[in-house]
């Protein structure tokens, strides 16, 4: 079992900055390196939605239309965190960012798709003003 929190969500102006977190932990022999990961948002009224993931391997892939070159995934394996640095901040990238967790083989590429993962975070809220 995994246990995944997020934090550094918050209120900012369009145009602003935000790094999110996602510490992770499990059971003894837990080891973070071993597990792929991936942010995920859900906007109000809408279903939850891909941004971007993290390989083993190091790989990674980003919603082209709404995160990529604006975000930024990443891991510290001795900190047991995932991080997303977010800038240049839109009102349509206001949601709810959940961070995801699988255990895969280290040649397996970024996982875009929530049924691909098997731990979930609670979430932190982003919102994003015009």
């Amino acid at each position: 079992q995994v246990q995944l929190v997020e934090s550094g969500g918050g209120l900012v102006q369009a145009g602003g900055s935000l790094r999110l977190s996602c510490v992770a932990s499990g059971r003894h022999m837990f080891s973070f390196s071993s597990y792929a990961m991936g942010w995920f948002r859900q906007a109000p009224g809408k279903e939850r939605e891909f941004v971007a993931a993290l390989a083993r391997s190091g790989d990674s892939t980003y919603d082209t239309d709404s995160a990529k070159g604006r975000f930024t995934i990443s891991k510290d394996n001795a900190k047991n965190t995932l991080y997303l640095q977010m800038n240049s901040l839109k009102p349509e990238d206001t949601g709810v960012y959940s961070c995801a967790a699988v255990q895969t083989a280290w040649y397996v590429p970024p996982k875009k798709t929530v049924n691909e993962y098997d731990y979930w975070g609670q979430g932190t809220q982003v919102t994003v003003s015009s």
